[in-house]
């Protein structure tokens, strides 16, 4: 029995998994938790034949370091199926990266036993239908003349029978119990019995009732003949006519015999193919009784065995006429009736059945009229129990529709409501509102304290939120820290007061976290839904832009989107800056800035300001001592100003341009290390990468070929990765890194430190710094945990080879 380790989180997906495998043989090892079944596959890798996993909705530390795992040499040879709601690109890219691997939606999981044999290498051996080769006609020869046995068996034998002799009906009779013989050629005249005598007890005996017999006489007298036929006889053959014939006849017999055994043998095979069937099958006649009935029947009705079924209709053991959906009438659901009395064809009906202990099953019903010589003679009723099936929609449509976190409605589910509300709206004079909330701390609660602590504060944000709505409002969480509040048929001048009772409930929660206390508040933007409105992507854009003029003010404050007052500032946030991206792009308009990185042991610690800018003081004054400078990207706005990126990239990011803006940055940092290799000056410049840019594809022959164009030192590219973009897409980072390696480029992985646990990926990604995320940099004089985290940083970078690199070193 083969053995397979199954992880999923869900309870309902996890058992209708194992139900689904345990059915088909397999022995399974399920586990909830992606570090139980990490400890199970370490630790019972030889006992193990397959793993079958549901990728997780979040990223935990055991979750990646299975996934690394499997990856490993020593784990690649194992067969995996991956169980996913979706097919994104980044599981698509894991999947496609590793052998004897297959990937499933969970929509169609129960094609896993299709699909899982096949990554197991079994062999299937379809049954053999050849009856000339495996179909020797055996024959019993019965005389008691030595001659004729002598001349009768050399005559058989020339045309391949097999022969086996008597000399007289006694022993003939026990060799026929005593063995299998297809015919039986008796000689009539025998010393202890006639011939016709022993065809009466060949008939007789259940043992050799289906024995052909044929009489071989030398007499042609009708009292002979009548005498053999009437004993059940099928041929009366003479010994003094021909061979040929002699022959012939014998092979008419066997001609029928190796038919007869055909029709039986497929007709074994069919009820065999029939019994094996998972499906319940059965078949009724023209008044609806049930003529066959398969054993999955039995076992999915719960009727024990030796129950006779046969006789009695459906709708008096099983099927009575009830359903799950309450929009079917009674007389649609005699779908047998219906087949049986008009010949209809039914396919994937779905109804009630009632087991035999009184339960009742959720089933789906494929129903074939019965045709027998051009007649209709009834109908074969195949159906599968969907119960399972019906939970397990239940439970795709829930998180289809539902946050896996907080358990609030998602995205998808709030833009359909809003729609609705739209197009209710356009026949109403009433107005609803769309509350779009951001948190403005919880990026610093998830760097400082974990993801787990940041999954936390998003649960209890939302059972705070739950508390001022009414019960025509709905709740959802949009994505990372962003909420969305619907709230229907509420009067105009009470919406602010609303929306602002909702930030005062932030404001005044304390989210307590490892004994401290975090204050966390949020700036909520507010969309009016009208008889005007448009569209539901409108009022999306406009409580989007609301959010960020109240984060603008100074945040922890509530905006209301006001056509006249914020169109111009939409043009300045989210709306504008696709086009300005574009033309920056076309135009060169981008600039890059260089921000000197200085090792400790070169600085000139008497000469440093005890106040002041140090980055600029450093730059004037040291930078001499500087042969590395990280790249940053700026874009200046119509007063000639620097813009951050963190205004733009944002944007970017959704619209998916940063491969674009990665590809610019690459080049025009080519261009100028160029120009000052003409100038003498060697210099190492470090490239930050987005996340949507870790493709090898794209990446390799741009920076290979710019490395050629300009005869550059590759070693003098070190490209920057954040730690979140590496662990979420690890193996594309990990291939760029190799790729890039090999050529002498060098990698840092960025921002270290903010990511979960990031520790088990360290020496996973080949990389050559550690830059030390700034959250933990910047209080190092004051906060005693920070220096701890920094200490452990720096001597597992050490450990590993790496050297590091802090980041807001100010004072």
């Amino acid at each position: 029995m083969r053995r397979i380790l199954l992880i999923e989180t869900s309870p309902t997906l996890r058992h209708a998994m194992q139900k689904l495998l345990a059915d088909q043989g397999y022995q399974i090892e399920a586990y909830s938790e992606f570090d139980a079944g990490l400890y199970y596959l370490v630790n019972q890798l030889d006992e193990l034949d397959g793993v079958v996993i549901g990728w997780p909705d979040e990223t935990y530390a055991s979750t990646d370091e299975l996934l690394s795992l499997l990856c490993e040499p020593a784990y690649g040879h194992v067969p995996l199926v991956i169980l996913g709601h979706d097919a994104d690109s980044s599981k698509l890219s894991w999947v496609s990266g590793r052998t004897h691997t297959a990937f499933l939606l969970w929509n169609s999981y129960e094609d896993t036993i299709q699909v899982l044999p096949k990554i197991l290498t079994e062999q299937f051996v379809e049954p053999s239908l050849d009856f000339e080769t495996d179909c020797q006609i055996r024959i019993l020869l019965v005389d008691d003349s030595p001659t004729s046995r002598t001349k009768f068996t050399k005559l058989l034998e020339e045309s391949g029978y097999h022969i086996t002799i008597a000399a007289n009906a006694t022993e003939g009779m026990q060799k026929a119990l005593k063995d299998r013989f297809d015919i039986a050629i008796i000689d009539y005249f025998l010393p202890d019995e006639n011939g016709d005598g022993l065809c009466k007890r060949f008939r007789s005996h259940p043992h050799t009732a289906s024995i052909i017999p044929a009489v071989l006489t030398s007499s042609y007298l009708d009292k002979v003949i009548q005498s053999s036929l009437a004993a059940g006889a099928v041929e009366c053959m003479f010994k003094n006519e021909s061979d040929d014939l002699f022959k012939a006849r014998v092979a008419a017999m066997s001609r029928n015999i190796r038919i007869t055994k055909r029709i039986e043998h497929e007709r074994t095979y069919l009820e065999g193919i029939l019994s094996s069937v998972g499906d319940g099958v059965y078949g009724v006649n023209k008044d609806g009784l049930i003529t066959f009935v398969n054993p999955a029947t039995y076992q999915i009705l719960g009727y024990p065995i030796e129950t006779n079924l046969i006789g009695h209709h459906p709708s008096s053991l099983f099927h009575r006429s009830e359903s799950f959906d309450p929009n079917i009438s009674q007389a649609e659901l005699h779908y047998v009736e219906q087949a049986v009395n008009y010949g209809k064809e039914l396919h994937g009906v779905e109804t009630i059945f009632t087991r035999a202990d009184g339960a009742q099953i959720q089933v789906e019903l494929t129903i074939f009229p019965l045709h027998i010589e051009g007649q209709q003679e009834g109908s074969v009723v195949a159906f599968r129990n969907v119960s399972e099936r019906k939970l397990l929609e239940d439970e795709l449509k829930w998180q289809a529709n539902h946050d896996p976190l907080t358990k609030l409605v998602n995205r998808k589910y709030m833009e359909e409501a809003v729609d609705q509300d739209v197009q209710r709206l356009k026949r109403s004079n009433e107005h609803s509102a769309l509350l779009y909330l951001d948190l403005d701390r919880f990026k610093y609660i998830n760097d400082t304290i974990g993801h787990a602590a940041g999954d936390q504060l998003l649960i209890e944000v939302g059972q705070q939120l739950k508390k001022r709505l009414r019960k025509s409002d709905l709740l959802a969480r949009l994505g990372g820290d962003e909420f969305g509040i619907l709230l229907r048929n509420i009067k105009q001048n009470k919406v602010f007061e609303v929306a602002d009772e909702f930030r005062n409930i932030l404001a005044n929660y304390e989210f307590i976290r490892e004994g401290r206390i975090y204050k966390v508040h949020a700036s909520i933007g507010v969309s009016m839904i009208d008889k005007e409105t448009k569209s539901y992507g409108e009022v999306l854009s406009n409580a989007d832009i609301a959010c960020h003029i109240a984060k603008g003010t100074g945040r922890n404050a509530t905006h209301i989107y006001t056509h006249e007052q914020d169109d111009k500032m939409a043009m300045d946030i989210e709306l504008g800056w696709s086009t300005r991206l574009h033309q920056a792009l076309e135009e060169d308009n981008f600039q890059l800035y260089y921000q000197p990185i200085l090792a400790l042991a070169d600085l000139d610690l008497d000469d440093l300001p005890s106040e002041g800018n140090l980055c600029e003081y450093l730059s004037k004054t040291q930078s001499r001592h500087c042969d590395t400078y990280e790249v940053l990207l700026r874009l200046h706005n119509n007063h000639g100003e620097a813009i951050s990126p963190n205004a733009f990239l944002p944007t970017a990011e959704r619209f998916n341009m940063m491969p674009d803006i990665d590809k610019w940055v690459i080049q025009a940092v080519m261009k100028r290390m160029a120009q000052l290799d003409k100038e003498n000056q060697e210099v190492t410049f470090t490239i930050n990468l987005s996340g949507q840019s870790l493709d090898p594809a794209m990446l390799v022959p741009l920076i290979s070929e710019g490395i050629e164009k300009y005869k550059l030192n590759p070693s003098r590219f070190l490209f920057e990765i954040t730690e979140s973009c590496a662990v979420h897409d690890i193996y594309s980072a990990c291939g760029l890194i190799d790729q890039l390696s090999r050529i002498g480029c060098r990698f840092a992985l960025d921002d270290f430190g903010s990511g979960y646990c990031s520790f088990s990926h360290l020496k996973r990604l080949p990389v050559d710094y550690i830059k030390i995320d700034g959250m933990f940099v910047k209080d190092i004089l004051t906060d005693p945990m920070d220096m701890a985290i920094i200490r452990s940083i720096t001597n597992i970078a050490h450990t590993l080879g790496k050297q590091t690199v802090a980041e807001f070193v100010e004072s």
